[in-house]
């Protein structure tokens, strides 16, 4: 996955970058009157919350000589909005663009909306290769606008065979939703769901999806706290501790917890927490980490037996005697979503026969090239099984990695012995029910530059399900978490007086990139009931002292006004 540019340190999260100071007041006049440009703007049905999609087209775009450009004024919501760009980047070789409230310097004090938007560069030539990006933010008078300071390479935007730029003119999108949440800010993930969130410190929301994800399978978290650690280890000096460290927060602290002495511990300085890592490596490195660490131990061998299944790698001559076969383990399945219409698709495409012959014969020994079929079939499957879904692929056409945003549906209970157990190989034990269901949905928004990332979880397999998207937690239903994460195509209705009322079809960059099931059989020892008592003494009780000296440096604070400070002498 492309790694993408980190701002400077000073500034909030790279998906949601506010322009520096200087340079986010007032607009200024153009310079250049001979650049033309039109705007349009589609009317989706009013609902709450009302949304638009607004599009500009920017002519003469490589005579820009401005170091900022804003949009014609749309409305959605009673507010005024604009796009802002930096056409030469906002102090970065990217292209900066920004959702931004126009009329901020004349709205009443203390004013402050909440809205969700994507922000799209369109491809005039490949549709399917517009950059998008989507955020959310409270915007207030402090940031009256959001958005992406490295939106996409200068390089790219430049570059006539690329498709973005086409007879100098660009094609920019907005799709704004403004939502009726006043209090946003104050909102109480504890008390509303009865779980917190975890603080996005830079480019890391890839992160806290796979984390609250782990933290939500209880046996695997019973097995962290179990991991032998000591009062004298240093939690940024070693990854079980600063694990054991963040998952006792997330089970008892009342606000979101920082995940600093995690990253720390990887060994990751500022700069890395900037970049986007890829989540399924990040997953197996954490995963072979503790694993090691749990040589020896108590705990010696859960990561195998929570996430390790085996598969059969076969070849067979068809008209002699003679087949090879070799037994690998896996912690996690890549699928395919090119061309699988669900997830039964892309496990039918993994143990397709492959055939053998003419020029690609098998050499087979004694036997010489012989016309021969290759394929997969499982031996057995984990009781935690974790499905990569390749939502990212390299186009050798484009060369370029592309995000493949195509519908794709998955079950909310999976089963692998369908048809006879088609996917097991001979050697695999029919006596084991490979029924699974549905723990955690993890999701992109966004394009292959970036985006934001997030994960609908539901930790005891009832029915609620719940988001978990950095700090705040919300609780949702199955069809927010299934349904609206397949991906595709969605058709909206146009309302606006100037149009025909004819539906147009938009593509859905917010879906499921990873999917986690738990086997029916094996779900009651896999969502056990974790406690103090596996907690060791030694992490509670500096884990309470560093509580409540949080909450002396609260209770000072909040009287400081109380006091001050006289110094008396000569």
């Amino acid at each position: 996955m492309t790694m993408m540019t980190p701002p400077p340190l000073d500034q909030e999260d790279e998906e949601m970058l506010v322009p520096h100071s200087d340079l986010v007041e007032g607009p200024q006049p153009m310079e250049v009157a001979q650049v033309e440009q039109t705007s349009t703007v589609e009317n989706q049905p009013v609902e709450d919350p009302p949304s638009i999609k607004f599009t500009w087209t920017i002519e003469n775009f490589t005579r820009l000589n401005t170091k900022k450009h804003y949009s014609d004024i749309f409305i959605v919501g009673s507010y005024k909005w604009r796009v802002l760009i930096f056409p030469k980047g906002n102090n970065v070789d990217h292209l900066s663009m920004y959702l931004d409230v126009a009329d901020s310097t004349a709205l009443a004090y203390g004013w402050s909306r909440y809205a969700q938007f994507s922000l799209a560069m369109v491809n005039q030539i490949h549709n399917k290769y517009s950059i998008r990006k989507d955020t959310q933010h409270q915007f207030n008078a402090r940031e009256s606008d959001w958005g992406f300071t490295s939106f996409m390479p200068l390089s790219e935007l430049y570059d006539p065979s690329r498709g973005y730029l086409v007879n100098d003119t660009v094609v920019i999108e907005a799709e704004v939703a403004v939502c009726k949440v006043l209090d946003y800010w104050s909102y109480d993930s504890k008390k509303e769901t009865g779980y917190v969130g975890l603080k996005n410190q830079g480019a890391t929301c890839y992160m806290n999806s796979l984390l609250q994800t782990l933290y939500h399978i209880p046996y695997f978290r019973k097995a962290v706290y179990h991991m032998p650690t000591t009062e004298n280890d240093m939690p940024t000096g070693s990854i079980p501790l600063a694990l054991q460290s963040l998952f006792y927060k997330l089970q008892y602290n009342d606000t979101s917890v920082a995940t600093k002495e995690l990253t720390k511990s990887f060994g990751w300085d500022t700069y890395d927490s900037f970049l986007q890592h890829d989540v399924q490596e990040l997953n197996r490195v954490l995963c072979e980490k503790l694993e090691d660490k749990m040589k020896g131990t108590v705990v010696e061998g859960t990561i195998q037996q929570l996430f390790e299944g085996h598969h059969m790698n076969y070849i067979e001559c068809i008209n002699v005697e003679y087949k090879s076969t070799r037994k690998e383990s896996f912690y996690d399945l890549q699928l395919d979503v090119k061309g699988c219409r669900d997830v039964y698709a892309s496990f039918d495409k993994y143990v397709e026969v492959e055939r053998l012959e003419g020029d690609n014969k098998y050499h087979a020994e004694e036997h010489g090239l012989q016309d021969a079929k290759k394929g997969v079939l499982f031996i057995d499957f984990p009781p935690v099984l974790q499905l990569q879904l390749k939502r990212f692929e390299y186009d050798f056409m484009r060369d370029t990695m592309v995000k493949i945003n195509d519908r794709y549906e998955f079950p909310l209970q999976l089963d692998l012995d369908r048809e006879n157990g088609k996917y097991l190989s001979p050697a695999a034990d029919r006596s084991v029910r490979n029924l699974y269901t549905l723990h955690s949905v993890l999701v992109h928004s966004g394009g292959v530059h970036g985006g934001h990332y997030y994960a609908y979880i539901r930790p005891t397999l009832s029915d609620q399900w719940f988001k978990f998207d950095d700090e705040r937690v919300t609780k949702e239903d199955v069809k927010r978490a299934l349904d609206e994460q397949y991906g595709g195509e969605e058709e909206m209705l146009q309302t606006n007086p100037g149009f025909n009322n004819t539906p147009f079809k938009f593509t859905k960059y917010s879906n499921a990139y990873m999917l986690v099931y738990i086997r029916e059989s094996d779900k009651d020892k896999i969502i056990c009931n974790v406690d103090e008592k596996d907690i060791a003494e030694h992490l509670r009780i500096r884990l309470k002292k560093e509580q409540e000296e949080k909450e002396d440096k609260r209770r000072y604070k909040a009287q400081a006004h109380l006091y001050t400070i006289i110094k008396v002498g000569p």
